[in-house]
């Protein structure tokens, strides 16, 4: 990479660490999606004495679950600042891991170091994705399990994304969008014939946190980090923060599936994925 290339790279990661440390993602993860990591940590045959790394892991939803069913750990992130958040839930189960600053585009460790590399909806935000799968492959020993969740472009938070997408600034030159990940083409394509047993499948995570839709608007504003710097962007154009709340809420309505007066609920598609290193 050229040193244009570099400070680019770097301005970017910035804002990306600065993205998810805003709000509070300890929230999100705990209230709207815990089952998702204990259901990639049997989904990727976790077991006592594997090796595990974390990629992404933000405040261990993955990882910490990981940790109680006996593996070693490693949660790394590119945003530390959500490190303390998870060393106190780890220290709720009674659980130690390692806890490592990384970019899921440049992992600080050796070839082949762990029987197993997962990532709970969080790699598939780096925004460079064939790089980010190279990396993955690079730190799992051969015969080892990678396994994923990653929101599809179709389900709930893939169309959340749609919705911000007009008032948010376009992507930099060689980014992909982030819900590609959910894309089984995608997906088989980033990691070709490098891996073996393949398997991707389709599931819902049930989101019932809020009793109507515009309370549920106003969680995602407060707490999750790419809302809150679509919020941020047009904050000096009140026209245009009008219209992204109208648009947000349009959407949150037309997505509620709640029948029950007075509670909302919608179910979130995501990506399993699970495949074996050649």
């Amino acid at each position: 990479m050229t040193t244009v290339d570099l400070d680019a790279d770097r301005a970017l990661k910035a804002k990306h660490r600065a993205l998810w440390a805003s709000g509070n993602y300890a929230s999100v993860a705990a209230e709207l999606i815990p089952a998702l990591g204990p259901e990639l940590v049997n989904s990727c045959a976790i077991k006592p004495g594997d090796r595990v790394l974390d990629v992404a892991a933000g405040t261990g939803n993955a990882s910490i679950p990981a940790a109680v069913a006996g593996a070693v750990v490693t949660a790394s992130d590119l945003t530390p600042e959500l490190f303390a958040a998870g060393r106190r839930i780890a220290a709720e189960y009674g659980v130690g891991l390692e806890w490592v600053e990384a970019d899921a585009e440049a992992l600080p460790f050796a070839d082949g170091s762990f029987d197993v590399v997962m990532s709970c909806v969080g790699a598939m935000f780096a925004p460079h994705h064939q790089v980010t799968a190279d990396e993955l492959l690079r730190v799992v020993r051969p015969g080892g399990t990678i396994g994923l969740i990653n929101w599809t472009p179709e389900g709930f938070i893939g169309r959340l994304f749609a919705t911000m997408k007009p008032f948010v600034p376009p992507p930099p030159p060689g980014a992909s969008p982030a819900p590609l990940w959910g894309s089984e083409d995608h997906v088989a394509t980033l990691f070709g014939d490098r891996v073996t047993d393949l398997t991707m499948t389709r599931q819902t995570v049930h989101m019932n946190h809020c009793a109507t839709p515009a309370e549920f608007r106003e969680y995602w504003k407060r707490n999750y980090g790419p809302t809150i710097a679509a919020y941020r962007y047009n904050a000096e154009r009140p026209d245009r923060v009008a219209e992204l709340d109208a648009a947000f809420l349009e959407f949150l309505t037309d997505w509620n599936r709640s029948v029950e007066p007075g509670r909302t609920a919608y179910d979130a598609e995501y990506l399993l994925v699970t495949a074996t290193k050649r």
